[in-house]
């Protein structure tokens, strides 16, 4: 794999390794990207925290969650999509300043943007990291 990766499309079942997986491939594409070691380190904690979340949200009717990554000019977006229960992976009330996660920090604090959308019973949450200042923002 060389750093030309632009898009990569994963579907795991709810097993912490793989959220593991996921984080290494977002801190593949940070890496690449030219992000400090610190934003890469927080972006893959971000990547890992919310599928391990999104996990109690998938059931037997839908076990599956499909990740998109996306490396473009000016960021990196991860969708995490799941069929199913439709309401937001958990934290996405701490990312909108409501509430914290057990640990006491916000859930998606190594992104700069977080998307919440539904599609039918298609659930998306949309992370994204801008490669420059970003906007800060959560929708």
């Amino acid at each position: 794999m060389g750093n030309d990766l632009k898009n990569l499309h994963m579907r795991m079942d709810a097993d912490v390794r793989l959220a593991a997986a996921a984080g290494g491939v977002a801190r593949f594409l940070a890496d690449a990207a030219g992000l400090e070691n610190a934003a890469i380190v927080k972006l893959q904690s971000t990547v890992v925290a919310a599928c391990t979340e999104t996990f109690e949200h998938l059931t037997r009717k839908h076990p599956h969650l499909d990740l998109q990554f996306s490396r473009f000019s000016d960021r990196i977006e991860v969708a995490l999509s799941h069929k199913g229960d439709a309401s937001p992976t958990v934290g996405m009330d701490a990312a909108a300043g409501f509430s914290k996660s057990p640990s006491g920090s916000a859930a998606f604090v190594g992104v700069d943007r977080v998307q919440y959308e539904t599609h039918g019973e298609e659930v998306v949450t949309r992370l994204t990291k801008y490669l420059g200042k970003g906007d800060r923002s959560v929708q």
